[in-house]
């Protein structure tokens, strides 16, 4: 018994020093970063002066107006900004703005995009597949449009590297933008957004890598999507769509041997996606609605007694009173003016994954407007960041293995701190599977989730004040899982922190929103030999709003939008095919106001330009685009990395 103990305590120490060994190595490649970011920053920083001095970006009052003919509800009492976020129709998980609008009939069909980096494709030829043709006419509270899906048997070779799901829709008349999501077999892999059609007609494409869903993809499944629109004499738009899967082979055939060698389920997809989703039948989509703060919705699952990895991908999209939560104030301004009309609980939300009620993961969502949203007309054709393909956030489950591994059902929950009615949650379940095992054993060592620090300072007098908001969070999770690999020991860090600034000023007619959020994952695996893998993300979600009500006399008022929106993530990882690191750098920019007089929004003009600058040790993309109401004024791509002035 003592030799045993003895044992024990020395593989303690060995562990203990072996851990010191990789944190510290963690923050070395962390101090790398750093440097690599603030460089990055530099760079980026020279550039936009440079194209400040080559571009000559129309001022808005250069803008050729717009015309409006929608009649809003809009209360005198509040500024356009809340009026315009208040008003809703019968569906309560849209939001009543103002829609697209019929244009002149010289003009031509104008294609929306989203800014963003193209799929990096191998060099062969794809095959395709139309996998479904619908018209999406009428179709709130019906049931999602269906189709089976048969994994392509024509193929030359069954052996693929990227597979590629495009959407390509059509639409005119006058329309609202609709929130849609595409499931396979019950697992979400698409959530996004319509673009607003104008008389003429508009058209967009999304396409999006779905090559992490290839075990799903390779059997038979039932096609799910729901976009609940509506149509009758006044919105006219319906939504024609095509959805095509794209299989590419890959360049080089990769045997089976090499995926039996890669041990940490990080270097090819899931064996196994379970979905984490509503079932069919249902008259809406698969996601779970979250209507408060103290809703929790929870499902069942049971994983494979042999699993040794899983990662929770969750998607998240908000609606109605909470579309745009980061412009919330706070409960006790609400409550002293008796805003009954405004939606409260101030800025701060956060996603809250619970595992058997054990808080396992958080998720602080990047601001997404959609194209409806805030201005309409800024998002005339370079739509939001996001808003054509909404993230989804990876929580890692690993640690938690031990817990889950005894044949038992299960159960996921989610909720939302501070939520107002909706959110559309669900989540996919990736999980890897030892083939050599038919059960493997695992143990939680450590988990550490500490309560959101929020504090709120609040000074107003009547409805004129300001309002400074911050939060910090951490969670924290270590265990290890025995297969066949070996002992593989899995450390997760989430740390997350948010500050919201708020200004209320001229009686309501002028708010002044500045928010960022940062959301870091690192995720570390320690292998019975010396290999490990480590993953970090670091994001940063800056927002900025300018919205002015302007009195022009006569029972009219101009609008006025400024908005800056920001997308930043660096990655970085390290296994054994070496280390590799990127750096995405996404920031928009937009100036718009509308023209209100009684309840019609007669004029109005918007611009937008945006810089997307993408680099890696592996490839670059840079594109710097501006433009204005429907018109693209300058356009300029690169993909060669040139480091000297590549930001």
């Amino acid at each position: 018994m003592c030799r045993e103990l003895e044992v024990s305590e020395r593989e303690k120490v060995s562990l203990d020093n072996e851990r010191t060994l990789l944190l510290e190595k963690v923050e070395h490649l962390e101090k790398e970063l750093v440097f690599e970011r603030r460089e990055s920053n530099r760079k980026l920083s020279e550039l936009k002066s440079q194209r400040r001095r080559e571009t000559r970006t129309p001022r808005p009052s250069q803008i050729y107006g717009f015309l409006y003919s929608h009649p809003l509800s809009i209360s005198p009492s509040l500024s356009p900004f809340f009026a315009l976020q208040c008003n809703y129709s019968e569906n309560k998980s849209f939001q009543n703005r103002v829609p697209s609008q019929p244009s002149p009939n010289n003009v031509s069909i104008t294609r929306y995009f989203e800014v963003t980096k193209p799929i990096e494709l191998p060099k062969t030829k794809p095959c395709s597949y139309l996998i479904l043709q619908h018209d999406f006419g009428n179709t709130y509270g019906n049931p999602p449009v269906l189709a089976e899906y048969k994994p392509p048997s024509d193929c030359p070779s069954q052996d693929f590297s990227k597979i590629v799901l495009e959407w390509k829709a059509t639409c005119k008349g006058r329309q609202f933008d609709r929130i849609f999501g595409v499931w396979l077999g019950g697992v979400e892999i698409l959530r996004s957004c319509t673009a607003e059609p104008r008389a003429t007609g508009i058209v967009w494409t999304v396409e999006k890598d779905i090559t992490r869903y290839f075990s799903l993809l390779k059997n038979p499944q039932r096609f799910s999507v729901y976009m609940g629109n509506i149509v009758d004499q006044t919105y006219t738009g319906i939504y024609h769509v095509n959805v095509t899967f794209h299989f590419y082979p890959g360049e080089v055939p990769q045997s089976s041997l090499e995926r039996q060698n890669s041990v940490s389920g990080f270097d090819f997809p899931a064996d196994l996606v379970i979905p984490i989703s509503r079932n069919l039948p249902l008259n809406d989509g698969l996601w779970f609605l979250i209507e408060n703060s103290t809703d929790v919705q929870k499902k069942k699952f049971k994983i494979p007694r042999n699993a040794y990895r899983a990662v929770l991908e969750v998607y998240v999209s908000f609606h109605s009173d909470d579309e745009s939560w980061y412009t919330n104030p706070p409960n006790n301004y609400v409550k002293a003016n008796n805003l009954t009309n405004v939606p409260g609980n101030g800025p701060f939300r956060e996603v809250v994954v619970r595992l058997d009620e054990r808080i396992v993961g958080a998720i602080w969502p990047f601001t997404v407007i959609y194209t409806g949203g805030i201005n309409p007309l800024l998002w005339r054709p370079i739509t939001g960041i996001g808003s054509f393909n909404l993230p989804s956030y990876d929580i890692e489950i690993t640690p938690f293995l031990g817990k889950i591994l005894d044949g038992d059902q299960h159960n996921f929950g989610f909720s939302v701190t501070n939520a107002l009615s909706v959110w559309f949650i669900d989540a996919n379940l990736h999980v890897w599977l030892d083939s050599k095992n038919e059960r493997t054993r695992g143990k939680l060592m450590k988990h550490k989730s500490s309560h959101p620090q929020v504090s709120l300072v609040s000074h107003f007098k009547g409805v004129n004040g300001s309002f400074l908001i911050n939060a910090r969070r951490s969670i924290i999770s270590s265990g290890w899982v025995k297969s066949s690999h070996g002992k593989i020991i899995t450390y997760s860090f989430q740390n997350f922190s948010f500050t919201n600034s708020m200004e209320m000023k001229k009686n309501l007619d002028l708010q002044i929103v500045s928010q960022a959020i940062e959301a870091n994952r690192s995720v570390l695996a320690r292998l019975p030999s010396t290999f490990m893998y480590y993953i970090k993300s670091m994001q940063r979600f800056p927002f900025y709003l300018y919205s002015d009500n302007v009195n022009q006399g006569n029972g009219s008022f101009t609008s006025l939008v400024n908005l800056s929106l920001g997308f930043n993530e660096d990655k970085f990882s390290d296994d054994h095919f070496g280390f590799s690191m990127s750096s995405l750098r996404n920031l928009q920019n937009g100036k718009g106001n509308m023209l209100v007089k009684g309840n019609l929004v007669v004029s109005g003009l918007g611009s937008t330009q945006q810089v997307y600058a993408y680099d890696s040790n592996e490839e670059c993309y840079f594109r710097n685009v501006s433009s204005k109401n429907y018109t693209v004024l300058y356009d300029e791509k690169r993909d060669l990395c040139d480091r000297k002035s590549f930001p």
